[in-house]
């Protein structure tokens, strides 16, 4: 996620790129969406995802741009050092004082613009080559201040991941387990409310069960956050196709129950007070933007990239609204669960216990898979926030003290909370409204006065951003930090009336 260059891999056709997004964005935030839109109500709800998908649309071109101008500069810098070697092997004599003077890249800019990259054709110098993550261009493009606020924005937002996965797994598991035993063995769907004390196995306690799920759980894939683990091609395909296939068959049983005239749901159009809850939920579920780089660098043609990215977006948007909408009328709003996939465990929605069992352990699957993985990033985040040029960690702080502060608070925050809806509207809120609007909006500000300054103010980056005045910069920045503020005051009144 944040780091540093990293080779670009096997490049793919722009279409190949399209589905790798696709699966990217649509992911856990999903599964809570249904009851998010039951709480604010359809027409709320259908607005605000419309609006959100095009904000996080355009600070998606603005993550492109940037990831062009890093490359431009780098390929400069390159440049640069490789004339100075030329010059130093073809000079016999000492160096002069007018050369000292121009060691800095940007005091050679401004006295020499771009002449050697001209030489080379200047219609290249912003292609986007290399895989620059956002830790490496806020480190280009940011001062020490920014790149600290970068990654404590990073880290806060995948503490609040770790805390959304560490929580659904074992919601899943008490849900599907406490239902298989007792005399409730299809009830899970079924609208029937069950308190955390409510008995589970005999003397077992719903609530004991899922801290015993949440303990095993840690136990089992909390040990990968002291090593190094790397996604591979064959889970990413096995996963995805789990996903399409969970996705789809939602949508078709829904569609087949509203069909039979057995739908439930009657959502109003409009619930103020859970516009709160939505709008993290639908920051989350548009979240991107950290993984750009990883995405777009390998594509092999990139000259339509911001229409390709649009049309994502456009599927997405249907995708969820379809999702959503069929929820939403097929099950009462009281009966709709955090994680969507609950709903479908009750025999009178499918009668086959494998496709039962299938949707209702289908977060335990694809979420364990990512679990050690964005725990590991989190890891390597800390390390690079508090990495000193030259210096190394002790043994016990490299392999001890980084894991442990990865893997702790998250686990302690899902033992005393489970309410998955209020976990991924915080981290949206708050981590995600950082990464989705905020940094996006300062990345292309600074890369286009460090544009300016080093190539010169006639250069044109050739992804840039359709958002290109300035407007829609400000824009994004008032919206990132009302958004703050509204999110906040609405969390301090909701707790004030309680």
């Amino acid at each position: 996620m944040a780091g540093g260059i990293t080779d670009t891999g096997e490049l793919y056709s722009p279409y190949v790129g399209l589905v790798y997004m696709f699966n990217l964005i649509v992911g856990t935030g999903a599964l809570t969406m249904p009851k998010a839109f039951a709480t604010a109500g359809w027409l709320v709800s259908l607005v605000l995802l419309m609006f959100l998908g095009f904000m996080s649309y355009m600070t998606t071109t603005f993550v492109v741009e940037a990831m062009a101008a890093a490359n431009a500069q780098l390929r400069w810098k390159r440049m640069e050092k490789r004339k100075e070697d030329d010059e130093d092997e073809d000079s016999s004599s000492g160096v002069s004082d007018s050369d000292v003077l121009l060691q800095d890249g940007y005091e050679r800019a401004e006295t020499r613009p771009i002449l050697s990259v001209q030489r080379r054709g200047s219609a290249n110098i912003f292609e986007i080559t290399e895989r620059v993550e956002m830790g490496q261009m806020a480190s280009m493009f940011f001062n020490k201040v920014g790149v600290n606020l970068f990654y404590f924005c990073i880290i806060i937002y995948l503490y609040g991941d770790l805390a959304i996965y560490a929580a659904a797994v074992p919601v899943s598991l008490m849900q599907v387990t406490c239902s298989v035993t007792g005399n409730h063995s299809c009830s899970v769907g079924d609208g029937t409310k069950y308190n955390d004390t409510d008995k589970c196995w005999g003397p077992v306690r719903r609530i004991d069960a899922y801290r015993l799920y949440l303990a095993a759980f840690t136990l089992l894939l909390g040990p990968f956050t002291f090593f190094n683990v790397q996604k591979t091609k064959y889970l990413q395909i096995m996963t995805s196709l789990m996903r399409w296939i969970a996705f789809i068959l939602m949508i078709i049983l829904a569609l087949i129950r509203i069909s039979r005239g057995q739908a439930e749901g009657h959502p109003s159009m409009a619930q103020l007070s859970g516009i709160r809850n939505l709008f993290g939920v639908c920051v989350y579920s548009f979240m991107c933007q950290h993984s750009l780089p990883s995405l777009i660098t390998p594509i092999s043609k990139k000259q339509h990239v911001n229409k390709l990215v649009l049309l994502d977006y456009i599927l997405i948007l249907a995708f969820y609204s379809l999702l959503s909408f069929t929820a939403i009328y097929c099950f009462r709003n009281d009966t709709l669960m955090d994680m969507y996939t609950l709903n479908f465990t009750n025999c009178e929605i499918i009668s086959v216990a494998f496709f039962r069992y299938f949707l209702g352990l289908f977060p335990v699957f694809t979420i364990s898979t990512n679990f050690p993985i964005i725990a590991v990033t989190l890891r390597n985040n800390w390390k690079t926030l508090f990495h000193r040029e030259g210096g190394t960690y002790p043994w016990l702080v490299d392999r001890i003290v980084f894991p442990a502060i990865t893997l702790i608070p998250p686990v302690l925050v899902a033992f005393c909370t489970h309410d998955l809806e209020s976990l991924v509207g915080i981290t949206g809120a708050y981590a995600g409204n950082g990464i989705q609007y905020l940094i996006p909006a300062f990345l292309v500000y600074c890369s286009r006065k460090d544009t300016q300054l080093v190539f010169g103010s006639g250069t044109v980056n050739k992804h840039l951003s359709p958002f290109r005045h300035s407007f829609w910069i400000v824009f994004v920045l008032i919206w990132g930090f009302s958004c703050f503020v509204f999110v906040t005051a609405n969390i301090v009144l909701s707790e004030s009336k309680l």
